[in-house]
C-alpha cells in the first residue's frame, strides 16, 4: 500500500483535506512542516529567518525520505515540496501525488487567514502569491492526479479524493476493513496481506473459470510473500451457489489444515464470493475472509457489504449471514480478460448506483457502452462509492441500503425463472425497467423515467424486457419468496428520479410492472 501526499501552492487546502481523508481511510496523518517544526522546536518562518531556504529545503527532503519509508499514511506536503526532482522521484515511488488546485483569490483568502505562517509571502501578500504561482506555474501543471478545490467543502474533497485513487475503507459492521482498486493487485497480492498481518493459513477458492485462469498467479504472489495457501476449486455458475457446494468449501478447509486464525481468500465474480463467505461465516463459528473480485458485477456490488450466503430452488439469497471480509482488492487489469456479455452484466448494477445515488455516473452510462468500456477504471471507483456510502449508513440493511434492491426484487425473480440463463446484471436491468413502470403508475416517479433508463440500458447492450418464453405466474410465485418480503407484503426500491430512490414501498398490483405502455 502506498502513500497519498497531497500537494498543491500555499493555501490549497493539504493539512485540512489531508486530516480528514486520513481519518476516511483509518491512516496516520503527517503535515511535513509540521514535522519539521516538531524535530527543530522552531517554527517554518524561524528556520527560514536564522537558516535560511535551503536549510530548510534538506530539512524537507529529509523529512519526506522518512515518512516514505514508514507506515502507510496520508502527506500534506509544503507548496515547494516537491520542486527538488529527487523529493518527487521519492513522493511518486513511494506513493501517489494528488495536487489540490485552487484559484488565486480563494488561495489569497486562505493564507490571509494564517498570517505570519508562510515566509516566503510575508509583505505584499497578494503580489508574492502570484508571482510564486507564475513562477511554479508548469511545475504544479506537471501534476495528472488533480482535484479542483475551490470553496468546496474539504469532507467533500475527501471523499472524491478517495474515488480518484480508489481506496476506501469500510465501518459499520465489525472492525471494518479497507478496500482498494489497484491495478496488478493480483501480482501483489501476497505482500498486501503480509502487510496487514494476514499470514497465517491461508486457502484460495476459486470457481472452475476463474482458477485456471488467475490462480496460480494469485498462489505464486502469497507464495513469494511466504504466505503459502491450498487451493479449492468449485464449480462455476449459479446453479451451483448450493448449502452442498458450501459444505464441500467446509469439508476442503478441513482436509487443508485451517483453523480459527486461518483467513479465506474469494478469488472471482460474486457467486464465489458469497459462498466463500458465507463459509468462511460458518467454518468454526466464522474465520477471516479477503475477496478478490475478478467481474465487474463482484467489483461494484457483490464484493462490498459484507453479505454472503446461497441460493435455495425457491429463490436467490435465502440462506446466508452478513460477515465482513478483512480486506477487498480489486484489480482492475483482470476485466481485460472478462467476457463481453460479463462487462455488460456488470454494468447492470452500475447502472443502478447511478439511479440510486449517481447522476454523474448514470450520465457516463448514458454515453453507450464503447464510451464505458474506455472508462472502466473510473466507473469501477464511482460505482464502488456509491455502495460503500449506503453501506456505511446502513450496514445490516434497516433502512436506506434498502435502496440497492432497485431491480433486485423483479429481477431475482426473473433471473430464477430463466433458471439464470439470464445474468445477474441483465435479470437485474429488467427489473429496474419494470420497477420504474410500476414507480411511475404509483405517481412516486415523473413519466417519461422509464424510458430514460430504459433507453440507457439498451445502449449498453442490456435486455429491459421479459424474455416471452418466462411465464409472468412463474415471476410472480419466485417473488412470493423474496427475502424482502415483510409482514406479508412486498416491499419494493422504486426510482423517483435519477439519484433517488425510496425504498420500502408496498405495491399491490404486481402484473401493471409487466404491462408496458
Amino acid at each position: 500500500m502506498k502513500n497519498i501526499y497531497l500537494y498543491g501552492a500555499p493555501g490549497s487546502g493539504k493539512s485540512t483535506v489531508g486530516k480528514l481523508l486520513a481519518n476516511s481511510l483509518n491512516l496516520p496523518f503527517f503535515d511535513l512542516d509540521r514535522e519539521i517544526e516538531k524535530i527543530t522546536g522552531k517554527s517554518i518562518p524561524q528556520l527560514m529567518t536564522e537558516q535560511g531556504e535551503p536549510v530548510f529545503r534538506e530539512l524537507e527532503s529529509a523529512g519526506l525520505r522518512k515518512v516514505s519509508l514508514g507506515h502507510t499514511s496520508v502527506v500534506a506536503l509544503g507548496g515547494g515540496a516537491l520542486l527538488q526532482e529527487a523529493n518527487r522521484d521519492c513522493a511518486e515511488s513511494s506513493g501517489e501525488v494528488v495536487f489540490l488546485e485552487s484559484d488565486l483569490p480563494i488561495l489569497l483568502g486562505r493564507v490571509k487567514k494564517e498570517p505570519g505562517r508562510r515566509p516566503l509571502l510575508e509583505g505584499n501578500t497578494q503580489e508574492k502569491l502570484a508571482v510564486l504561482l507564475e513562477r511554479r506555474k508548469e511545475h504544479y501543471e506537471s501534476f495528472c492526479l488533480r482535484i479542483t478545490n475551490n470553496g468546496h467543502r474539504p469532507d467533500k474533497i475527501a471523499w472524491e479524493i478517495q474515488q480518484r485513487v480508489g481506496r476506501f475503507h469500510v465501518r459499520g459492521m465489525g472492525a471494518g476493513y479497507d478496500v482498494v482498486v489497484q491495478p496488478a493487485a493480483l501480482e501483489r497480492l501476497g505482500e498486501m496481506l503480509d502487510q496487514r498481518g494476514i499470514n497465517g493459513k491461508l486457502a484460495l477458492v476459486a470457481d472452475s473459470n476463474v482458477m485456471p485462469r488467475y490462480g496460480e498467479r494469485v498462489l505464486e504472489s502469497l507464495r513469494r510473500a511466504g504466505v503459502p495457501a491450498q487451493s479449492l476449486t468449485i464449480q462455476a455458475g449459479e446453479q451451483n451457489k448450493t448449502v452442498a457446494t458450501v459444505a464441500s468449501l467446509w469439508h476442503g478447509f478441513l482436509q487443508a489444515g485451517l483453523d480459527r486464525n486461518s483467513t479465506i481468500i474469494a478469488l472471482g465474480g460474486g457467486v464465489t464470493g458469497d459462498l466463500a463467505g458465507f463459509a468462511a461465516a460458518t467454518f468454526m463459528r466464522g474465520i477471516a475472509w479477503v475477496g478478490v473480485p475478478t467481474s465487474l458485477l463482484a467489483m461494484v456490488d457483490s464484493s462490498l457489504g459484507g453479505k454472503t450466503g446461497c441460493d435455495l430452488e425457491e429463490g436467490k439469497n435465502l440462506i446466508g449471514a452478513f460477515h465482513s471480509p478483512r480486506l477487498v482488492i480489486s484489480d482492475p487489469n483482470s476485466l481485460s480478460t472478462l467476457p463481453e456479455q460479463e462487462i455488460r452484466s456488470g454494468l447492470g448494477e452500475v447502472v443502478k448506483h447511478g439511479i440510486v445515488a449517481d447522476p454523474v455516473l448514470f450520465e457516463m452510462c448514458s454515453q453507450g457502452y464503447e464510451a464505458v468500456k474506455g472508462n472502466l477504471p473510473e466507473i469501477v471507483r464511482r460505482a464502488m462509492a456509491v455502495k460503500i456510502n449506503v453501506i456505511e449508513a446502513d450496514p445490516f440493511e434497516r433502512g436506506l441500503r434498502a435502496s440497492l434492491n432497485l431491480g433486485h426484487t423483479i429481477g431475482h425473480a426473473v433471473e430464477t425463472a430463466s433458471g439464470y440463463r439470464l445474468r445477474h446484471g441483465e435479470a437485474v436491468a429488467i427489473g429496474m425497467v419494470a420497477e420504474a413502470r410500476l414507480a411511475e403508475r404509483a405517481g412516486i416517479a415523473a413519466i417519461g423515467l422509464t424510458e430514460t433508463i430504459a433507453v440507457t440500458l439498451a445502449g449498453l447492450g442490456l435486455p429491459v424486457k421479459v424474455p416471452h418464453d418466462l411465464s409472468l405466474e412463474s415471476i410472480l410465485q419466485s417473488m412470493r419468496y423474496d427475502k424482502k418480503m415483510n409482514a406479508g407484503a412486498l416491499r419494493f426500491a422504486l426510482p423517483v428520479k435519477i439519484g433517488e430512490v425510496q425504498a420500502g414501498v408496498e405495491v399491490e398490483n404486481l402484473e401493471a410492472a409487466f404491462e408496458e405502455v
